[in-house]
């Protein structure tokens, strides 16, 4: 009965997410750069920046959207918003707020100003599927001023109608077209600093064994494209259900392969000057790390290295959340600061850590 007990507490403090307090020491950077708390904010999620320095954290799970603000007198951790349906996607444009649900967006004005007199929510208008599976969004503005919204797939594997794509719009909600199809489940996008195309994350499908598919890293050079889910995956796997007849050659292939099941989840492209010039210009990415292999995998923050705009590597950059099958912390998203260091969210610990470079080191 005692260990019947013990392992319903531990499967209960993996699922709340409690605090690690020996993360930080455990985890692993290359040479002259130091990982620290920066926040606590519970079930840590996407992070957007806000024109005044704000930091703006979604908290799926508990339902809530925070606010960190730093000043003379440290940082400060203020809910903003609760009582939301998984509430995951976040972005900030023109000085709002836009908080992403399962089904539906708002919008909240001149949130800066306002963070501890929130202004009521604004509903934009815009028809969004109510299931729950895959159902916690992802947004951003790209640079051209649109709001863009994935719509994962609501299964495993499936071939449903409005699902597994990325859709985008006006700010308002008008002007809605479907950017990109097949994609199962991303949670995390970005555009290139200099070319202004899109990259973002998918999840690989589940029940084809440990090891595959992997996961994605796609790049979309175009509307229209179309990535491969539920038929193809990896740009090389045709899915033993529904990829009878299809080619794999006619869908759009990753432009790098991830690890398997690593939950691949933010990524951001580092456009600081903090860190050393190696690292500028290049993909980060947060991976959540595995639920449903026989061996965790993932639970790190990883580097694409680009040359002429396509990948030419995928290397470990900070690790040591995983380290004998124990988990201490789950990276989500990343965030690129003013001063060139970077945001982490982990929605296990509850925390938000800041990676950055001593300088003159070697």
């Amino acid at each position: 009965m005692k260990a019947i007990l013990y392992g319903f507490i531990m499967l209960f403090v993996a699922y709340i997410g409690l605090p690690n307090c020996w993360a930080l020491d455990e985890i692993e950077l290359p040479p002259g750069f130091i990982i620290e708390e920066y926040a606590t904010v519970p079930n840590a999620r996407a992070l957007a920046l806000g024109d005044n320095g704000t930091i703006f954290v979604s908290n799926r799970r508990g339902r809530s959207v925070f606010a960190v603000v730093s000043d003379d007198a440290g940082t400060r951790t203020i809910e903003i918003a609760d009582g939301l349906k998984s509430p995951n996607g976040i972005a900030f444009h023109d000085g709002d707020l836009y908080v992403a649900e399962i089904s539906r967006v708002t919008r909240y004005r001149d949130i800066e100003q306002h963070l501890h007199d929130v202004p009521k929510a604004e509903i934009l208008d815009i028809d969004l599927p109510s299931k729950g599976h895959h159902g916690w969004r992802y947004i951003g503005f790209g640079p051209d001023n649109k709001l863009y919204i994935s719509i994962g797939a609501p299964c495993n594997i499936c071939d449903e109608e409005g699902f597994a794509r990325i859709i985008r719009l006006n700010p308002d909600g008008t002007d809605r077209e479907t950017y990109a199809k097949g994609i199962r489940n991303s949670v995390g996008f970005a555009w290139h600093p200099e070319t202004g195309e899109l990259w973002f994350t998918d999840n690989g499908r589940d029940m084809l064994g440990d090891d595959l598919p992997p996961d994605e890293l796609n790049h979309a050079t175009e509307p229209g494209q179309h990535f491969g889910y539920p038929y193809c995956h990896a740009g090389e796997l045709l899915d033993p259900k529904y990829g009878q007849g299809k080619v794999c050659a006619d869908y759009r292939a990753p432009a790098q392969k991830l690890g398997p099941h690593v939950a691949a989840l933010g990524l951001k492209f580092y456009t600081g000057d903090m860190f050393p010039e190696k690292y500028r210009g290049q993909i980060f990415v947060a991976e959540h790390g595995s639920w449903n292999r026989s061996e965790k995998i993932g639970y790190r923050i990883t580097m694409v290295r680009l040359e002429n705009g396509e990948p030419v590597s995928y290397e470990p950059f900070a690790t040591g959340w995983l380290r004998n099958g124990s988990v201490s912390g789950r990276p989500v998203d990343l965030l690129v600061l003013a001063d060139g260091s970077m945001l982490v969210s982990d929605d296990h610990s509850g925390k938000i850590y800041r990676v950055s470079y001593a300088q003159g080191s070697n």
